[in-house]
């Protein structure tokens, strides 16, 4: 029987996929439509090396309307509630004091019609909004259990190119963004990485700041650029797995260790909600629980050294 249930867990580990659609809208200049693919490109090679990813990319005269509700609804069909889907936007985005929209060649698309297609998704879901006006999205987008993030903090931040695209494309490459030192780039720390980053970018080059990104996951509210247990915000984005490094990319490589990996992750989670919850715990409750879980993280990591 053990051995049954043992199998069965594996399973359902081995069966866990991420989703990831990038789409990189209309530029309407060849220099802007160059840039935008060149991203867009760019996230497709870092993500087509994730172990397990499924990666769609549409860019250029592919990136219509149509095609993101076709892949979307393909997704609606396939994705589990243990997957992930990841959909990010690149591009100029447009907001006229109700709704946002995202240039596409055609008709553009809202971020409510966005809204309503991945309300048919039952995976867990992250939506980073890279254009420009993208804050105005987030009263569309916003729901529990998703994680949305986006470039600016208000649909009325404009700019040519949006800045924070570059710097989380550089979040996913580069080691430094996994400031946990748990060989997983989250989409917590690869936002914090940007946000700071761009915030930099204007700083020195003595520019005003048109953009200042936000994250908002706990399904209300306005989002923030400095996400943690003291206002709520990061939980859900803090679970969110986007890229494995080193050993643990290649400890997902392997069936045998595959499932250890994905209850490092849980364990992972579980301490994040915990100190979530902190500020509203007993302390001696409080210690308990984040010694048991530090002693399954002890325990968990020293089979997957093995």
């Amino acid at each position: 029987m053990k051995r049954i249930v043992l199998l069965a867990t594996f399973a359902l580990a081995v069966r866990a996929d991420t989703y990831y659609v990038t789409v990189a809208g209309l530029g309407g200049e060849s220099e802007y439509e160059q840039r935008f693919a060149a991203w867009a490109k760019d996230l497709d090679k870092v993500l087509k090396a994730e172990p397990g990813a499924k990666v769609e990319t549409l860019s250029g005269k592919d990136a219509t309307k149509a095609n993101i509700e076709a892949k979307l609804r393909t997704i609606a069909g396939q994705a589990k509630a243990d997957d992930q889907v990841v959909l990010m936007l690149i591009g100029h985005g447009t907001f006229d004091d109700r709704d946002y929209k995202f240039a596409l060649p055609g008709p553009d698309i809202s971020a409510a019609e966005i809204g309503v297609m991945l309300d048919k998704i039952q995976a867990r879901e992250l939506v980073v909004d890279m254009t420009t006006s993208s804050g105005g999205a987030i009263p569309f987008l916003q729901k529990p259990k998703r994680a949305v993030i986006t470039a600016t903090k208000a649909g009325t931040e404009k700019s040519s190119v949006v800045v924070f695209t570059r710097y989380w494309i550089e979040a996913l490459n580069d080691p430094a963004a996994d400031t946990d030192k748990n060989e997983i780039i989250s989409a917590l720390e690869a936002f914090k990485y940007a946000e700071a980053k761009t915030a930099k970018f204007f700083e020195t080059e003595n520019r005003l700041a048109t953009e200042h990104a936000l994250l908002e996951d706990t399904g209300k509210g306005d989002g923030v650029k400095d996400p943690k247990a003291e206002n709520g915000e990061g939980l859900q984005a803090g679970r969110f797995s986007l890229i494995h490094l080193g050993t643990s990319a290649a400890i997902s490589k392997d069936p045998k260790k595959l499932e250890l990996l994905k209850k490092k992750e849980e364990i992972d989670g579980q301490l994040d909600e915990l100190r979530y919850q902190k500020a509203a715990m007993d302390p001696r409750e409080y210690r308990t629980k984040l010694q048991t879980l530090m002693v399954q993280m002890a325990e968990t990591q020293a089979e997957l050294d093995k």
